[in-house]
């Protein structure tokens, strides 16, 4: 069976740039479906996201990542599903096309992206392994849902790499040298931003354990290493994405 895809974007505050990421989406071939999930925000968000086109749901107070994309999760039809965060700077359709394409190429179960502006250690590594930029199976989602809705806000990346690797998934990490995120301390201030980075740490570890947080990287480079470079005919069919 062909792959299809839902495109889902998390969302709190963000109507200074989720247009852009929600028209790269939109406008791709490959994805149905764009939903953002407007994550109790108290500015436009959800009438910026409207009005770019996609569908909104509307969550209210403000639930964290996890509650907020178990809700959006549970409507998803497509065989795999599409995340991708509301914050990303300079994401076009040929990045899209290259995060998509390992999956929909069944060369790789899940796909993760490596943001150009990523810390130093990520960019070492090879791999980040708590990126908001996924595409993953829903044969993974479905079945742990309501765990998911139960995570700490900030658990659900390190909570879905305890599943896929469980799962044995074949992993691909796509280099997005050219889109970045601002930081928690650009958008709202050092004293706030520091404290939110501080609380998703606090929450990362309250998911899994420190030394499981190694054991996942681990996991995920190796599971990338195997997946291997893409053949000629793949690379061939980039280009014609690109085009």
């Amino acid at each position: 069976m062909t792959p299809t895809f839902t495109c889902l974007i998390p969302a709190h505050n963000e109507a200074d740039r989720i247009a852009g990421v929600v028209a790269v989406a939109l406008d791709h071939p490959m994805i149905g479906p764009v939903i953002v999930v407007d994550d109790g925000s108290q500015d436009d968000t959800a009438a910026v996201a409207q009005a770019t086109g996609a569908v909104v749901l509307r969550l209210w107070p403000n639930r964290g990542k996890s509650a907020a994309l178990a809700e959006a999760l549970a409507r998803v039809k497509t065989s795999h599903v599409v995340l991708l965060d509301a914050d990303l700077i300079g994401l076009s359709p040929l990045d899209l096309s290259r995060l998509l394409a390992p999956v929909a190429e069944r060369r790789a179960d899940v796909s993760l992206s490596l943001r150009g502006n990523a810390p130093a250690l990520w960019q070492w590594l090879g791999v980040d392994y708590i990126t908001g930029e996924r595409v993953l199976p829903m044969s993974l989602i479905a079945p742990i849902l309501s765990d998911i809705e139960a995570l700490p806000r900030f658990g659900l990346e390190v909570f879905l790499n305890t599943h896929i690797q469980a799962a044995g998934m074949s992993v691909a990490i796509v280099r997005w040298a050219t889109v970045s995120s601002p930081s928690k301390a650009h958008k709202c201030g050092w004293p706030a931003g520091l404290r939110a980075d501080l609380g998703m740490m606090r929450d990362i570890l309250r998911t899994v354990s420190l030394g499981t947080t190694f054991t996942q990287i681990d996991f995920l480079r190796d599971a990338a290493r195997r997946t291997g470079a893409p053949t000629l005919r793949q690379r061939l069919m980039q280009l014609k994405l690109r085009h």
